[in-house]
């Protein structure tokens, strides 16, 4: 953890709090996309949880991205980490100068770029990575990506959302970009979620997924 900054925050809520205790049960685990990846601790805590897993960890803030590469490099191959933006569709972004809430570490927003603008990182969205991972499903989708969220549950999420077991998302509804929670209850409506919360983290699980479909946080 980097002193000064909001890293124990999250350290705290995944490590301390258990704020991903709900997924604890799920069986087969084979793919985690970890979109909004900050410093590495939840891609650590999903590879040690399930050692079968491969994680794909996104990442725009360089800062952050250096110490993701630092706590996870242990884990060898069976993680690949990406400095780019979760996006609805291709892209050129850039961090956001304006700050969202606290403005600190783990609360970094992007935007598209304006034109004359050169991108700082691509924009990458859900279909593209899974169908460069080379896996059929994505067992686990993280994401806290600041708000973005609201466009990737509204935008060509169709070609995807069927293909995903189990979703962890952290719904901003204070930001730019709009209702959060209206968004993603939408786009997952009527395919076979039952959704729980568990701290600041909504859970959905589909019902035919492997492992509890109403397993409850304790944190």
């Amino acid at each position: 953890m980097r002193i000064g900054s909001s890293d124990h925050f999250p350290f705290t809520q995944i490590f301390v709090q258990r704020e991903y205790q709900p997924l604890d049960q799920l069986d087969d685990v084979r793919l985690v996309l970890d979109c909004g990846a900050n410093a590495g601790y939840a891609s650590a805590y999903f590879l040690s949880r399930f050692p079968q897993a491969k994680v794909i960890a996104i990442e725009p803030d360089p800062g952050n991205f250096e110490i993701l590469e630092r706590n996870t490099r242990v884990y060898g191959q069976r993680i690949d980490c990406l400095q780019a933006g979760v996006w609805p569709y291709r892209a050129g972004l850039k961090l956001e100068e304006v700050p969202f809430r606290s403005g600190r570490e783990w609360s970094r927003q992007v935007r598209e770029i304006r034109e004359g603008e050169t991108a700082d990182f691509p924009a990458i969205d859900i279909g593209a990575l899974l169908a460069k991972s080379g896996y059929d499903r994505i067992s686990i989708l993280k994401m806290d990506i600041e708000g973005a969220e609201t466009l990737v549950f509204s935008k060509n999420f169709e070609s995807w959302i069927d293909r995903v077991d189990a979703i962890a998302v952290e719904l901003h509804n204070d930001s730019q970009f709009g209702c959060a929670t209206e968004a993603f209850l939408s786009a997952i409506e009527g395919r076979g979620f039952t959704v729980t919360t568990c701290g600041e983290l909504t859970i959905a699980k589909r019902l035919t997924a492997t492992g509890t479909a109403d397993s409850v946080c304790d944190a």
